[in-house]
C-alpha cells in the first residue's frame, strides 16, 4: 500500500488545502491523548480543541480523544455514548472493570496511530514501545518542561542553549522525574513534532534530538460575509469597554474617549517569559513621549493576568456604581426635558431653554455632579491582591511611577483574573473584549508558539509579538512586511534589552500616531492573515506526521517519498502597495501630522485590489528553506 505524497491541494480563499486521499483511513485508527482533552489548563486545550473538528471530518468515527476524567469538565464539554468499535469497547469494558472511569464521544482493526501530547501522556508511549505494540506512535511537545523552568528563572536561556547541564538542572529544579519521562517519550516515538522552529532548536538540546516534522498551531477561522462586518463587532465592544472606562476613570475622566486607545496583555501570569516587564518598561518611555509632544492621545493598558485575590477592590465597584448613578439621573433628566420640549412644540413655541429646567432638576444634576468627586487616583488593579507588596506587576508600577495621574497619557489596569460576561465589572468575554481593544501586546521571552497574538489576527486587531515565539517566527517567513499587516515583531535575540525596549516603545508610538481611517486600513490587512492560522492549512503538517509514522511503523504496508516533508515556510504576502517603500516616509516624527499626509494615503489605498493581490499572490507555489535565503545564524545574542 504506497503511502504517496498524498497532499492533493485545493482552493481554500486562495490558500492550499490538504486532502488525505491516499490514506485508508478506514483501515486506521487515530488516538490522541493528552492531558488537556475537555481539560483547560494552557494552550494545548485551545490546540486540541480548534483542531477537533477538522480531523473528525477527515477520520470520521476512526478518531479517539484520551484525556483524564474530571467530573466537572465532563458534564460541561462531553457526550455520553457507546463507542461503535468492538476492540475500543472491550478495552473500554476491561478499564471499567478494573475501577476507571470514562467516557466516550464516539471492526477490530490493526493499524493504529497514537499522538501524545505532552509529558504527562507520555507514560502510555513509552510503554507501547516497550511492550512492542503494534502502535505507531507520534510525540508532540508544545514547550519542553526544562526550557520553561529555565527561562521562568531569568537565566540567559537562548544564548547558553548548548551550555546547559542538562541534567543538573533538571535535579536542581526538582522535575528530574518529569524530565526523563518528557526525554524518553521524545526518544521512543517514531516521529517527534514540536510547534514551531524556534522550539524545534530548544529541543534539539534540552532532549537531544531534532523534531521530525514542525507542526505550527492554528485555529478555526470565522469569515465573515462582508468586511464591515469585523469593524462593527469592533466598534460595539469598543463602546463597552469605554463603559467599564467611564467609571473606573470618574472623577478623572478629563481626556477625550474618542480619542483613547485600547492596548492589552494576556496570558499567565510569568511576568518575565510573557514579557511583562519589558511592556511595563515601554510603556514607562511611551508615556514619556507622548507627554513631551503633547499628543492629545490617551493610552489606556490592561494587564489580563489571573492572579490570587480576594475578590473585587472596592473602589472599582464604587466607580462603576456612580457611572450607574449618573446615567440614571441623565436619563431621568433627559426624559423630563424631551417631555417639556415635545409640548411646547406642540403648542407651536418655541421652549425658553432658560426655563426649561427646574430647580429640582438643577438639584439632581448637582449631587450628580458632587458624587464623581474623588480624592484619590483611580485604582491601577480592579481587585484586592493577596500578595500586593510581592506583586512583580504592581511593584513595577510603583517603581515607574504610572499611577494613572491626570498628567499621565499613559494608564493602567491590572485585571488579574479571566474575562466573563458576567462579571460586575467588565462583562464582557474574552473574544469581546479583544475585538474591542486596538492593539495586543506580547512581548514575551519564552513563548514555544504564542496563541494570544495569532487569536488578535484572527479577530483583525493588530498585536506585537517576537522573534523569540513561534507565531513570530512563522509570520516572519510568510509576510514580506508584517508590520503592514499589523504584526509587530520585536527582535528579543539578536538585540540587547533596552533596544529591544526602545524598539517596542517606537512601536507603540508609532501606532499611536496613525488617525481612525490608518487603524481601520490596518485592521482590514490584519484580518486577511487569517486565512495563514486555519486549521484547514496548517492541518496538513499533522497529516504529514502521521503518513512519516505509519511508514516507519508498518514499512511492508505504507511507503513515503522522500520529498514529502512538507515546510513551514509558504508564500510570502507581499508589501501592500499602498505602504511607502522607506520607512522614514511612513513614520511620522511628531504625533501632530498634516491632513495632506493622510489624503494622500486615501489615495494611495484601494482594499479590494489589495485584497485581489493578496488572493492572487498565496497561490503561488512555495518553497523556502528552514531559513529566509540569505539569512545566516547570528552569534552573540543578548538574553532580554
Amino acid at each position: 500500500m504506497p503511502l504517496a505524497r498524498s497532499l492533493s491541494m485545493t482552493s481554500l480563499n486562495g490558500l492550499l488545502q490538504c486532502e488525505d486521499e491516499d490514506l485508508p483511513v478506514e483501515d486506521l485508527l487515530l488516538f490522541e491523548i493528552s492531558w488537556e482533552v475537555a481539560n483547560k489548563v494552557g494552550g494545548i486545550y485551545t490546540v486540541i480543541q480548534t483542531k477537533a473538528k477538522t480531523t473528525a471530518d477527515e477520520w470520521g468515527e476512526n478518531y479517539f480523544l484520551i484525556g483524564p476524567y474530571f467530573e466537572q469538565n465532563v458534564k460541561t464539554q462531553v457526550e455520553f455514548s457507546e463507542p461503535p468499535n468492538p476492540a475500543v469497547k472491550k478495552a473500554m469494558d476491561t478499564m471499567k472493570s478494573q475501577g476507571c472511569q470514562l467516557s466516550c464521544q464516539f471492526d477490530d482493526k490493526p493499524n493504529i496511530i497514537a499522538h501524545f501530547h505532552e509529558w504527562q501522556a507520555g507514560v502510555g508511549l513509552i510503554l507501547s514501545r516497550s511492550q512492542k505494540l503494534p502502535v505507531a506512535t507520534i510525540f508532540t511537545t508544545h514547550a519542553t518542561l526544562l526550557g520553561r523552568y529555565l527561562c521562568a528563572a531569568s537565566i540567559d536561556f537562548y544564548n547558553n542553549l548548548d551550555q546547559f547541564d542538562i541534567d543538573k538542572e533538571a535535579g536542581e529544579r526538582q522535575i528530574y522525574h518529569r524530565y526523563c519521562m518528557e526525554r524518553a517519550s521524545v526518544h521512543c516515538a517514531h516521529v517527534f513534532t514540536t510547534v514551531s522552529q524556534i522550539t524545534a532548536t530548544e529541543a534539539e538540546h534540552m532532549l537531544k534530538k531534532s523534531p521530525d516534522v514542525v507542526t505550527p498551531n492554528g485555529l478555526n477561522i470565522k469569515k465573515f460575509s462582508a468586511m464591515h462586518e469585523f469593524q462593527n463587532l469592533h466598534s460595539m465592544y469598543k463602546a463597552r469597554i469605554q463603559e467599564f472606562i467611564r467609571g473606573h476613570f470618574y472623577g478623572h475622566l478629563d481626556f477625550d474617549l474618542d480619542k483613547t486607545l485600547f492596548f492589552f496583555i494576556a496570558g499567565r501570569y510569568e511576568f518575565s517569559n510573557k514579557g511583562a516587564d519589558m511592556f511595563l518598561e515601554a510603556l514607562s518611555r511611551l508615556n514619556f513621549l507622548l507627554r513631551v509632544h503633547k499628543a492629545d492621545v490617551t493610552v489606556i493598558v490592561f494587564f489580563i493576568m489571573p492572579a490570587k485575590t480576594n475578590n473585587f477592590n472596592v473602589e472599582t465597584l464604587k466607580g462603576q456604581a456612580v457611572r450607574k448613578q449618573l446615567w440614571d439621573t441623565a436619563q431621568s433628566v433627559k426624559e423630563k426635558f424631551g417631555r417639556k420640549l415635545y409640548n411646547a412644540l406642540l403648542k407651536g413655541e418655541i421652549p425658553d431653554l432658560n426655563k426649561i429646567l427646574d430647580r429640582d432638576d438643577i438639584s439632581i444634576m448637582k449631587r450628580a455632579i458632587f458624587s464623581t468627586q474623588r480624592h484619590s487616583l483611580p485604582p491601577v488593579t480592579t481587585h484586592n491582591m493577596i500578595d500586593d507588596s510581592n506583586d512583580p506587576i504592581l511593584n513595577t508600577i510603583r517603581r515607574i511611577g504610572l499611577f494613572n495621574n491626570r498628567t499621565d497619557r499613559v494608564k493602567v489596569i491590572l485585571h488579574p483574573e479571566f474575562l466573563s460576561s458576567t462579571s460586575p465589572l467588565l462583562p464582557l468575554d474574552y473574544e469581546e473584549f479583544v475585538r474591542g481593544c486596538h492593539l495586543g501586546v506580547f512581548p514575551s521571552y519564552y513563548e514555544p508558539w504564542g496563541y494570544t497574538p495569532a487569536e488578535c489576527t484572527v479577530m483583525g486587531i493588530p498585536s506585537v509579538t517576537t522573534n523569540l515565539s513561534g507565531f513570530g517566527c512563522f509570520m516572519q517567513e510568510h509576510v514580506a512586511d508584517p508590520e503592514a499587516y499589523g504584526i509587530y515583531i520585536v527582535d528579543r535575540r539578536f538585540r540587547s534589552p533596552d533596544e529591544s525596549c526602545n524598539q517596542l516603545t517606537q512601536f507603540l508610538y508609532g501606532f499611536c500616531q496613525q488617525n481612525r481611517r490608518q487603524r481601520i486600513i490596518q485592521r482590514n490587512r490584519t484580518e486577511r492573515l487569517s486565512d495563514l492560522l486555519d486549521w484547514k492549512y496548517l492541518g496538513r503538517y499533522y497529516m504529514h506526521a502521521r503518513h512519516l509514522a505509519l511508514s516507519r511503523t508498518f514499512p511492508d504496508k505504507f511507503e513515503m517519498e522522500p520529498s514529502a516533508p512538507p515546510k513551514t515556510e509558504g508564500f510570502r504576502f507581499p508589501r501592500p502597495s499602498s505602504v511607502p517603500p522607506s520607512p522614514s516616509v511612513s513614520q511620522h516624527s511628531s504625533p501632530h501630522h498634516s491632513e495632506a499626509e493622510d489624503e494622500d494615503e486615501d489615495e494611495r489605498y484601494d482594499e479590494d485590489e489589495e485584497a485581489e493581490r493578496d488572493r492572487q499572490n498565496i497561490k503561488s507555489p512555495f518553497s523556502l528553506g528552514a531559513l529566509p535565503q540569505g539569512k545566516k545564524k547570528q552569534h552573540g545574542e543578548y538574553r532580554n
